[in-house]
This record gives C-alpha cells, structure tokens and sequence, in this order.
C-alpha cells in the first residue's frame, strides 16, 4: 500500500516536471522507509527566508546542484525555479560561468560554490545577502548551498548519475561545458 502511495507521487513529479523518477521507484522498491526519509529532504532545503531573497535561494540551490553534476537534476532546479518565476537569463548566466551578471541569483551563486570550495569570501557574501535581505535569507542560501548536490550525489550512488549535456532555460537550450 506505502509502495503504491509513493510510486503515485513520484509519477505525478515526474510527470510535472518530465523529470526520470526511475532511481525513486527503485528506491521505494528497496526501502519505502529510505523513500520517505527522502521525501522529507525539501522540508530542509526549502527554507527559503523573505520572498525578497528568493533570487538568491535560487542561485545558491542551482549552483550546489550544478556541483553535484547531474544534468537530470539541473534541469529539474531550472524548471522550479522558472515555475517560481526565476528570471531565465540570470539562471543561464550562472550556468555558463558568469554569476557576476546574474544580480541577485548570481550572489547566491557565487556564495553557495564559495561556500562549497571552503572560499572564505563566502564570509563576505553571506554578509552582502545579510545586510540585503536579511539574516534569514543567508540561512536559507547555506540551506541550499549544502543540500542542492544532495541528489546528483545519490542518484550516483544509487546507479542513475548522469553528466551535464545542455540545459533549457525556457525554450534557449544551452549545453554546459564538460
């Protein structure tokens, strides 16, 4: 009954987001109780603080899933964040290297993979976010910055990693370099 309940709803994300729930399946196949413990994953990474720092959000998130490697799932942090709203020229910019013409998204960018690398800049951009938007904003980007690689790596581990390809930023297909 659990396993047919959480097939349902990975079907219905998969199927939003023409995302592969394959590794979830056989996950739910091995371990409904490892399916449901990572089911509540976006409970913690979806803190997000003020509506006003979501830009940021968003870029820390996609630049810790970029780092985790995994085209699937950078797709899947690109069309969430463009359902949300998230402007596709600033997700793209970050994508090809170039958060520093990306706004806001591109701070969040830049402070997740500084805090990813152990950049102690990353020290000044929690601030500049801080001093933005809030210190619940700057515990939202490290939420992000820590767990949007959670996946790439998993799914890795659990047999179904893929590289990063290309990317659609809303109809501008973009491949990433290797």
């Amino acid at each position: 009954m659990i396993r047919k309940f959480l097939r349902s709803k990975a079907r219905k994300m998969g199927q939003h987001y023409n995302y592969d729930v394959s590794y979830m399946h056989g996950l739910i196949d091995i371990s409904p109780a490892a399916a449901i413990g990572l089911g509540r994953l976006p409970q913690f990474y979806k803190y997000r603080g003020p509506a006003a720092g979501q830009a940021a959000w968003t870029g820390a998130l996609l630049a810790s899933t970029l780092e985790g490697d995994c085209g699937p799932c950078a797709q899947l942090v690109v069309d969430m964040a463009l359902e949300g709203g998230a402007d596709p020229a600033s997700l793209q910019a970050c994508a090809e290297g170039r958060p520093q013409e990306a706004g806001v998204t591109g701070l969040g960018f830049r402070f997740a993979m500084m805090a990813i690398t152990g950049d102690p800049r990353a020290d000044d951009l929690r601030r500049e976010i801080e001093s933005a938007f809030g210190k619940k904003a700057a515990v939202s980007c490290a939420f992000a910055a820590a767990s949007g690689r959670i996946y790439p790596v998993l799914k890795r581990g659990l047999g179904h990693g893929q590289a990063c390809q290309r990317l659609d930023f809303g109809g501008k297909v973009v491949k990433l370099a290797a």
